[in-house]
């Protein structure tokens, strides 16, 4: 690591004998390739901890756009209530029986993919695809949203939407106890 340079006297042939003051040298090699190995590191590690997200869009509410006409035969509601449980019926409320969900591959999962197989056989055309929307009620937890819309994402459902719970859906929830 270190070197000293011990070359024997200068010019000087007799007379006083002096010790030669050494130079140091100190080689950086092993410092470096440590440097670089560190570098390399932290690098590899930032690029693979890369945070997932997925995106999702809201509309602006200050402009009043004109609705197109959507068949409830397309529409899924997802109520989500407590104790990682929700309700989710076809249609309008009251017009088909909610069912209690939970999530999971055999919960909401399965109903989705079946549902939205069930609505690509019987829509034709390009709208033939089906339109979640997921509602969640104050007594249910930011998780709760979260794995709902993993679960839209895995289930491939291309259109969804995130809409206020009205009083007629929260009665709803409390009739089979999720409020």
């Amino acid at each position: 690591m270190a070197e000293l340079d011990t070359s024997g006297g200068g010019k000087h042939k007799g007379g006083k004998i002096r010790s030669k003051k050494a130079s140091t040298r100190i080689d950086l090699t092993a410092m470096v390739d440590l440097a670089f190995l560190l570098i390399t590191f932290f690098i590899m590690t930032t690029t693979l901890a890369k945070p997932k997200a997925m995106d999702m869009f809201m509309p602006d509410k200050s402009k009043k756009d004109v609705q197109l006409p959507v068949p409830e035969t397309r529409t899924m509601t997802v109520l989500l209530g407590t104790n990682n449980k929700m309700e989710w019926y076809i249609g309008a409320p009251g017009k088909s029986a909610p069912t209690v969900d939970n999530f999971g591959k055999d919960g909401i999962r399965k109903t989705l993919i079946e549902q939205n197989k069930k609505i690509e056989e019987t829509h034709q055309g390009p709208d033939n695809y089906m339109i979640v929307l997921v509602k969640p009620s104050d007594k249910s937890t930011y998780k709760d949203f979260v794995n709902m819309l993993d679960e839209i994402n895995i289930a491939g459902i291309k259109s969804y939407g995130v809409v206020d719970i009205t009083p007629v859906e929260i009665d709803l929830l409390k009739k089979d106890g999720l409020y």
